[in-house]
């Protein structure tokens, strides 16, 4: 390594027009529990001072750059030379094998496949990975591999480091950004478990003792008859635990009952879709406010 490169004069960023600014302008970045794992996991990795001045650059909008692919991020960060840093960061795909056991116990889960099939990250996503033995986040410093174009030979230098912190924001916007640096889409993840449990109920449905399957989902708990379940049946179940409940206004008040316009049923001089919508504004504003109440 030239002499150069090894010792640089500390100089302040050229500035960036319409740059990528961080959202947080002071304190913690990352708003939702997969970003702000992902900043925690990098900040114990030890990885010295240029984490927080990458930190400063996130939020001066240095980076003008971010592109996701399978396995690997693509960054350009403007710092104090004329010509943008080129930035890699690598995090290893997870291997077929390993895609297909953490899929199988994803659709073996009721609340994972409800969630995910419906466009959202269940909160406790990282546990199901780590009971099938694999890591969804990365563990320790060398399982990401860094590189910048700048002179700075520490790894991560703050242009790294900067791209870590916008990426923790764009989980933010997208949380399956995360499946995909580990190697599958958000299309691929649904349409597999789709899939598996479309082939699970045909299974099912030719062999109701429901064996076939047994071997791949042993994670699945076994339903247990109503009789066993008489002591606890008005009981919430521990699954129950994991759904994430957060109610907000429709687009539009009532659109079910105004497509299908006046029921064919009356009480008394009121239609009963005029005292549905009622019911219907009543329990939405309660619900309103008690997940308000819950967010304070």
């Amino acid at each position: 390594m030239s002499p150069y490169w090894m010792y640089y004069e500390r100089t302040s960023p050229k500035e960036v027009k319409n740059g990528l600014k961080a959202k947080s302008k002071r304190g913690c970045i990352g708003e939702t529990w997969w970003s702000k794992r992902f900043v925690s996991i990098l900040e114990s990795l030890d990885m010295g001072a240029r984490l927080t001045r990458g930190k400063s650059y996130a939020r001066k909008g240095q980076v003008i750059s971010i592109d996701v692919k399978p396995g690997v991020v693509k960054a350009r960060v403007q710092g104090s030379f004329p010509d943008p840093y080129d930035v890699s960061i690598k995090l290893l795909p997870l291997s077929p094998a390993e895609w297909e056991k953490a899929i199988a116990y994803m659709a073996s889960k009721a609340v994972f496949s409800a969630r995910l099939l419906s466009g959202e990250m269940p909160q406790t996503i990282e546990e199901a990975f780590s009971d099938c033995g694999i890591s969804l986040f990365p563990k320790k410093k060398s399982d990401l591999k860094t590189d910048c174009s700048c002179p700075d030979w520490s790894n991560p230098c703050k242009h790294i480091a900067a791209v870590y912190y916008l990426l923790a924001e764009q989980f933010d916007r997208d949380p399956f950004l995360i499946f995909k640096l580990r190697g599958k889409s958000q299309k691929e993840i649904v349409e597999a478990l789709r899939n598996l449990r479309s082939s699970w109920a045909e299974d099912d449905s030719k062999n109701p003792s429901g064996s076939v399957h047994d071997s791949i989902t042993p994670t699945e708990d076994k339903v247990r008859s109503l009789e066993e379940c008489l002591d606890c049946y008005w009981q919430k179940g521990s699954e129950l635990d994991l759904l994430e409940i957060n109610p907000r206004s429709p687009p539009v008040e009532n659109a079910i009952l105004k497509i299908l316009g006046d029921a064919p049923i009356s009480i008394g001089r009121d239609n009963l879709a005029v005292l549905l919508k009622k019911a219907y504004s009543i329990a939405s504003q309660a619900a309103l406010q008690r997940a308000d109440r819950g967010r304070l």
